[in-house]
């Protein structure tokens, strides 16, 4: 079939990639593509999990080259979330490269090389669409095979970092409310740091937590805490509470010898009021047209440090356009060989200077620094980063905003 039609049976193509087995999913998107658009060239590609590289997804890992996630054509189309028209030597052909993205969340990028004459904006619609629906069949098919999980790996991760993963809810969500960019490192060996997100018709909640120790103690530590805060927000409970739980239940298990620093925001979707619980040590800064500042919260202790603590809620708002950066321990506390935090000056020139970067890479910027800062790549200590870019809800027009894909 050709491209023009391309749009037409895109029902059927989402249910032959739903019935492709979860192993197949990249071999079958070959096929249809070169169906629906003469594709002679099909690529898979993943971000690793330092969001450094982009590998293709193959039988046997590690067996294809990779390419960066920053520079070169599908790099940029990676970073800059849109389709990029690479001319190559045979000027028969264009390679394109497109976001594959769920829900905010930067899978990787589909490189899909088509006849010159296809390269229309229709046809990148169209590529763009299927892109998409490939990228929502790769998230599902990760609960069923290793295969996409090995592909995110340009090395083995310890133990305690395979666990922290698997907590883990993503690197980014969006909704027209918001978008949300996340970066973890040492991505390959991290231990105690987690971040995770929630949403619902009305609320977002955030948190980001800091289990202490290193390796697979705090990984066990940090699971805990944000198993039991999850298991309390889902209980229906209000903030204040679910950090009281999850407290009560990290004491129980340590008795105080462990507990965890956790930071909970819980944003009103339509009046952009955000309610706070600082348990803890992570760091809340606001980027916004007056400048950059530091969320002052009243400091709570960390959950399981003291039997039946209770906490309190804070309450600050945001405006349309205001972005939250939210820091671990290990970002704002990590200094340079002379001494002088992170936190201050080098974190401050940071967020300004990408004040008009997507979240996602404001997040790797932040890590970026930190790790020039420490000077070298073997941080002491995890470092968790949360950039969150608040739009809120305009006056109702009667007019419906499409949800990201």
């Amino acid at each position: 079939m050709d491209a023009v039609n391309a749009a037409e049976p895109f029902p059927s193509v989402e249910s032959r990639l739903r019935a492709a087995p979860p192993h197949a999913l990249a071999a079958t998107a070959g096929t249809l593509l070169a169906e629906l658009f003469g594709a002679r060239e099909v690529t898979l590609l993943l971000a690793d999990y330092g969001l450094s590289v982009l590998q293709p997804v193959t039988d046997m890992p590690h067996t294809g080259d990779r390419v960066s996630a920053h520079d070169g054509p599908a790099g940029t189309a990676f970073t800059s979330q849109k389709p990029v028209v690479e001319v190559t030597s045979d000027p028969a052909t264009e390679l394109i490269h497109l976001p594959l993205t769920v829900r905010g969340d930067r899978l990787g990028i589909l490189s899909v090389r088509v006849p010159a004459t296809a390269a229309d904006p229709a046809t990148l619609l169209s590529l763009g669409e299927f892109a998409t629906a490939l990228g929502h069949e790769v998230a599902t098919a990760g609960r069923d095979t290793d295969l996409y999980l090995r592909a995110r790996r340009t090395r083995r991760l310890t133990l305690a970092a395979e666990m922290q993963w698997q907590l883990l809810p993503g690197l980014g969500c969006a909704r027209r409310e918001y978008v949300i960019g996340a970066h973890l490192e040492p991505a390959y060996a991290t231990g105690g740091d987690n971040f995770d997100w929630s949403t619902s018709a009305d609320h977002l909640t955030v948190t980001v937590t800091d289990g202490m120790g290193q390796g697979i103690g705090a990984s066990l530590l940090t699971n805990l805490a944000v198993s039991a805060l999850r298991n309390a927000r889902r209980a229906g409970i209000g903030l204040a509470d679910q950090a009281a739980l999850a407290d009560q239940a990290v004491y129980a298990q340590y008795g105080g010898r462990a507990y965890a620093s956790t930071l909970l925001l819980r944003f009103d979707l339509g009046t952009g009021t955000v309610s706070a619980v600082d348990a803890g040590s992570p760091r809340l800064y606001r980027v916004g047209e007056t400048g950059i500042e530091l969320i002052e919260l009243e400091a709570q202790l960390p959950l399981g440090m003291f039997e039946e603590t209770p906490y309190e809620e804070q309450t600050f708002h945001v405006e349309p356009g205001d972005r939250l950066v939210a820091l671990s321990t290990g970002v704002h506390g990590t200094r340079s060989a002379t001494g002088d935090p992170f936190g201050e000056r080098a974190l401050h020139r940071i967020l300004g200077a990408t004040r008009q970067s997507p979240p996602h890479e404001t997040a790797r910027a932040v890590v970026a620094g930190l790790i020039e800062h420490f000077g070298s790549k073997d941080l002491t200590s995890d470092a968790a980063v949360v950039c969150v870019d608040w739009t809120g809800r305009a006056v109702d027009t009667g007019r419906l905003t499409p949800e990201p894909h």
